[in-house]
């Protein structure tokens, strides 16, 4: 299982750090990634990072602000988030993908979700 935690609400330029902690199954194999919904929107990919840490990748709309990580000890990644735009806000969403990493992106290529957290940027 996976719980996602770390949202809020911030004004924008502001920060918040995200983390995903899983609990059974063999969390440290997989790459995982973070996706985001805001309301009316599809859920869209934000970054994802490959089993051992060693491959990071985000969308454009987040790189070079957002950065994803994970800590094999504690079964967590951890999305920190900098200089927030209002445009960020949705709930995000933590997700793992079976299999090795090959730079997955999409949700079908993920099967195993977090409950997501809301994160709120104002302006």
């Amino acid at each position: 299982q996976l719980q996602a935690s770390g949202g809020g609400l911030v004004q924008a330029g502001g920060s918040l750090r995200l983390s995903c902690a899983a609990s059974g199954g063999t969390f440290t194999a997989y790459t995982t990634g973070w996706f985001r919904q805001a309301p009316g929107k599809e859920r869209d990919f934000v970054a994802g990072i490959s089993s051992s840490g060693g491959v990071t990748y985000y969308a454009d709309s987040v790189k070079g602000r957002f950065t994803i990580s994970r800590d094999n000890t504690r079964n967590t990644v951890y999305l920190q988030m900098n200089s927030l735009k209002p445009e960020d806000t949705a709930v995000y969403y933590c997700a793992v993908a079976p299999g090795a990493w090959y730079g997955q992106r999409n949700e079908y290529e993920y099967d195993d979700w977090g409950q997501g957290t809301q994160v709120t940027v104002s302006s």
